[in-house]
């Protein structure tokens, strides 16, 4: 039990930070759109993640270097640089809160929500490796509950996250105050993406 609560308050320490994969999930509580699809990929990913590094940390250590860093990077700032784009069109400002509101697509939202955990190699960094790496000493059995301490924080993090925004947005039923929302959204999102562009020059 020890170990499950090491992982849980380890998990929780990492996933506090917020990031991109945040932002989007807060945007889509706010949104009211498809949240708990969301919210249960962003769980399962980690999950997923948190084990591959528990138990293939060695093998990890070996395949993740510089250039697999650096083209990561690279995919994830194209991806955000599309996302900016699509948040900054006249269209998307344009944000209705009724039950009419434009239907976006299961297979869009996945997608989206798969791109903004998988193409971020700071969740390799975070949770694939410095979990694998943090518990590799462990005893077998001790590692499962490390991953599963771990795993509980991410799926409580996520809810928590997605479905406080959906009760947040009962009160946010004005035009002006989502475009601002929106434009934290594109404020946020241009940071990061300077940062991984940052990333990228550094590389050479």
């Amino acid at each position: 039990m020890d170990y499950l609560l090491l992982g849980f308050l380890t998990g929780l320490s990492l996933i506090l930070a917020i990031g991109a994969q945040n932002i989007f999930v807060i945007e889509q509580g706010l949104k009211k759109q498809y949240v708990f699809l969301v919210c249960l990929i962003c769980s399962i990913s980690d999950l997923i993640l948190i084990f591959l590094g528990i138990f293939l940390f060695q093998y990890f250590g070996n395949f993740f270097n510089p250039s697999l860093e650096f083209i990561l990077n690279i995919l994830l700032l194209v991806f955000l640089a599309y996302f900016i784009y699509g948040k900054s069109s006249f269209k998307n400002n344009k944000i209705s809160f009724s039950k009419k509101i434009k239907k976006i697509s299961i297979s869009n939202i996945t997608t989206k929500t798969l791109a903004f955990t998988y193409l971020n190699p700071h969740v390799y960094s975070d949770t694939v490796f410095f979990l694998g790496n943090f518990s590799k000493n462990f005893l077998l059995i001790d590692k499962f509950y490390f991953g599963i301490g771990a795993s509980i924080a991410s799926f409580i993090f996520f809810f928590i996250l997605g479905y406080s925004s959906k009760l947040l947005s009962n009160h946010l039923q004005s035009d002006q105050i989502w475009k601002r929302i929106n434009l934290f959204i594109i404020i946020f999102m241009s940071i990061i993406a300077l940062y991984i562009l940052i990333e990228i020059l550094n590389f050479f």
